[in-house]
């Protein structure tokens, strides 16, 4: 891991990695917990912190309920999040009264409106909103710096300055594109194309296939960080797994692309990581100290 990783970053991304994959969770440090919600194009996933930002909880499901930052199917949404919520709820014994959630930076006040209502027919009271790279980028501890968050269906790019947002775009490109150049070129249906494209086996194979895609992407961050000069940059998100994706970003932008550990659960865990309402004793429905 390369040092400009602050190694707590990369211990959390682990262990929280482990609490999505297994189900387990972990002893909190006080009686605060925060929740929050990453409602992504492949994948919904739910996080929850104590209050020194340690990961005591997570879970996931598959869905394609969300598109680029839109919800196209409601009823299945709010199913999937209250499902994953009850779930973590069990797990540690306590009802959380509200939740903040992440969304893809430059969509439209509507679709915001749209994605927090899930969080309130969930029945919990909607915490902070916050753009997806900029969650990452707290996770990471980014202050000065960009983050690149490749997800299923966008590519966002945020740049920090002195902790403050200076620049963030989104672009409709990203795994889903890769997926249908892989099912273009190989005659595949959409399912047997992502499956063959996730296949480790089959890597070296798909990057012939989607670095034109992936450039795309390196230059649509290039662009958008014309005027800054980014000292570190990050490249997170599900898409960004793909084999030398770091090697394209840093050919294209002209400077070190660092992918760390995880980059799947580097947005979600971040969301949490805020300063938005606590479930504090007289907020909290409570019922059990998970031990």
């Amino acid at each position: 891991m390369d040092a400009l990783v602050p190694a707590a970053s990369e211990k959390a991304l682990r262990l929280f990695a482990k609490q999505v994959r297994r189900g387990v969770v972990a002893q909190p440090v006080d009686d605060v917990l925060r929740i929050g919600v990453d409602l992504g194009t492949a994948n919904i996933v739910i996080a929850v912190v104590d209050g020194a930002n340690n990961p005591v909880a997570g879970a996931w499901a598959h869905s394609t309920v969300i598109r680029d930052g839109i919800v196209v199917d409601w009823m299945g949404t709010v199913a999937h999040v209250r499902r994953l919520l009850e779930s973590i709820e069990q797990r540690l014994g306590h009802k959380f009264s509200c939740m903040s959630l992440d969304v893809p930076p430059g969509i439209s006040a509507g679709n915001v409106q749209v994605m927090a209502n899930v969080v309130t027919a969930c029945g919990l009271d909607v915490g902070e909103v916050v753009d997806e790279p900029v969650a990452a980028a707290r996770l990471l501890a980014v202050t000065d710096g960009c983050v690149i968050d490749i997800g299923h269906g966008t590519t966002g790019v945020s740049v920090l300055d002195g902790g403050q947002l200076v620049c963030s775009t989104d672009q409709a490109t990203g795994g889903h594109h890769m997926t249908l150049v892989v099912a273009g070129r190989l005659g595949l249906e959409y399912e047997a194309a992502e499956k063959y494209k996730t296949n480790p086996a089959n890597q070296e194979e798909v990057m012939g296939i989607v670095t034109p895609t992936l450039t795309k992407m390196a230059t649509i961050a290039r662009d958008a960080i014309v005027g800054f000069d980014p000292p570190v940059v990050y490249l997170v998100g599900g898409a960004s797994l793909c084999l030398n994706a770091p090697e394209i970003f840093t050919q294209v932008l002209g400077r070190p692309v660092l992918r760390p550990v995880e980059p799947l659960f580097i947005t979600p865990l971040g969301v949490p990581m805020t300063a938005a309402p606590t479930d504090s004793p007289q907020h909290s429905r409570k019922e059990a100290r998970h031990g």
